[in-house]
């Protein structure tokens, strides 16, 4: 069942989005009123988080908001649950020598270019403990957790993907919708990710070169410029990334799987010489088989300045 269309199915499963925006609803009010408790921290927390299922661009907005707080003299620290990872029990630090199978592959992204302590655990009011108590970091981000109102958080920052937006507008299992359209009246900013949208706040991926998975070697983006090339990508949207391909002039043979997929050696057994390109995301999980055919695509999310400034200010 397609999540963003308005299929029969679709339409079946609406009455079990009604209940599904009733338990959202009572939990949400529980945590307002008192009854359940949240987890307040002597620390700023920034979620950047979304009210779809999948891919919305997150996880490069966190990195480009970690680099620039640590430019401006702040000790950050990133929180996230470690989806699609085999670790299960307590927190996890992630750096090196951490296997991506254990820390799923966002975190093992954000470790790698951020080179900053990231912390996962799926009470992620925990991981923040544990990240303040290990690290004495002085700002804390949070790659998703929106709905995880066990912690506290200042700032609330929602991406929204610029194409696909919020599906057909139904809830869960109907539609895409983890709380309704009207949870973003509450946020602090609503992120378009790859549109322009009124009063939302633009963010482009702007790419910035092709690295080689084994080797490390940089290449410019004009490198495989009318170049026959295997494009993979095992994200929320990979039509994105052939997009981006397809305007830096690369000719991609496309191959497209799930988000989070675990890539082994054999998905890459092509059959032929073509050089093969995927995302920073999916690279991270290539590490222990990449060969010299292999590169990705390096990006960096482009945040505004005036949209920088007035973070800060809530900080």
């Amino acid at each position: 069942m397609d999540l963003y269309s308005k299929g029969f199915i679709n339409y079946v499963l609406i009455p079990f989005s009604y209940v599904f925006l009733l338990l959202t609803w009572l939990r949400r009010a529980f945590y307002r009123l008192g009854v359940l408790a949240r987890h307040r921290f002597n620390v700023p927390i920034v979620v950047v988080g979304n009210i779809t299922v999948g891919g919305s661009g997150k996880t490069p907005i966190v990195i480009a908001l970690a680099k620039y707080f640590q430019k401006q003299g702040r000790k950050v620290g990133i929180v996230s649950r470690g989806y699609g990872g085999l670790h299960q029990n307590g927190s996890l630090l992630v750096d090196k020598q951490v296997l991506v199978s254990q820390s799923g592959d966002e975190p093992a992204l954000i470790s790698l270019e951020t080179q900053l302590p990231v912390m996962i655990n799926a009470d992620r009011a925990q991981a923040v403990r544990d990240l303040i108590m290990s690290h004495n970091v002085d700002l804390v981000i949070s790659d998703d957790g929106l709905q995880h109102y066990r912690m506290d958080r200042t700032v609330e920052i929602v991406v929204v993907d610029g194409q696909s937006r919020f599906g057909n507008g139904f809830l869960l299992p109907a539609g895409p919708l983890r709380e309704p359209m009207s949870r973003l009246k509450s946020v602090d900013f609503i992120i378009n990710n790859g549109a322009s949208t009124a009063n939302e706040i633009t963010s482009n991926l702007k790419p910035l070169m092709f690295i080689n998975a084994n080797t490390g070697e940089q290449k410019p983006l004009d490198f495989f410029y009318q170049r026959h090339c295997h494009a993979v990508a095992g994200i929320g949207f990979p039509e994105r990334f052939f997009q981006t391909l397809n305007a830096l002039g690369v000719l991609p043979i496309t191959h497209e799987f799930k988000d989070h997929h675990p890539f082994s050696e054999s998905d890459f057994e092509f059959g032929d010489n073509h050089p093969i390109i995927m995302t920073a995301k999916d690279c991270v999980k290539c590490r222990e088989f990449a060969t010299d055919a292999m590169w990705y695509l390096q990006v960096e999310a482009e945040l505004s300045d005036k949209f920088l400034k007035e973070l800060t200010q809530k900080l």
